[in-house]
């Protein structure tokens, strides 16, 4: 979870995936960040390498590592999977130019935190499992939803907040 100060106050960055047919978040609004690699010593190797590789941030040089949210269990199409999802939170210091990696990621943008903080942004996301509509919380975000992990991964740093 990358944030900074923006304009009118804390902002999220997000990124919406790229469309790829075997992955079962495709097309999702998340973090940067991805699998461990061989070379990656720790998952915060992981997770700056990442966000280098999708985004083209530094963190080592553009922010400052603030903490770690509680991992989460990864689900896809209502399965639990093995993937055990470790979030980490960085304070980016200065204004720094995005370039996307296109195989990667389709858009990424900063958003104010403050509204989904305040539930102004609160809605449902439809979804069809065996048969039945549920309706999952999640975040408008200018007519993108943000729901299932990142929005538990929100959800989970607005309960540190208060």
């Amino acid at each position: 979870m990358l944030l900074r100060e923006g304009a009118v106050g804390p902002e999220v960055f997000l990124i919406r995936r790229a469309e790829h047919p075997r992955d079962p978040w495709s097309g999702h609004m998340a973090f940067p960040g991805g699998r461990q690699d061989a070379g990656d010593a720790t998952l915060l190797d992981t997770a700056m390498r990442e966000t280098l590789e999708e985004v083209g941030l530094n963190l080592s040089h553009e922010a400052e590592h603030i903490g770690q949210l509680d991992d989460l269990q990864a689900i896809a199409r209502g399965k639990p999977q093995e993937t055990v999802i470790r979030p980490f939170v960085f304070e980016v210091h200065r204004e720094s130019p995005i370039e996307v990696d296109e195989t990667e990621v389709a858009e990424a943008l900063w958003t104010p935190l403050m509204p989904l903080y305040r539930g102004e942004a609160d809605t449902v996301r439809p979804y069809q499992w065996q048969g039945s509509q549920i309706d999952f919380p999640a975040y408008d975000v200018g007519g993108r939803l943000v729901w299932g992990l990142t929005y538990q991964m929100l959800r989970s740093f607005f309960r540190i907040l208060g």
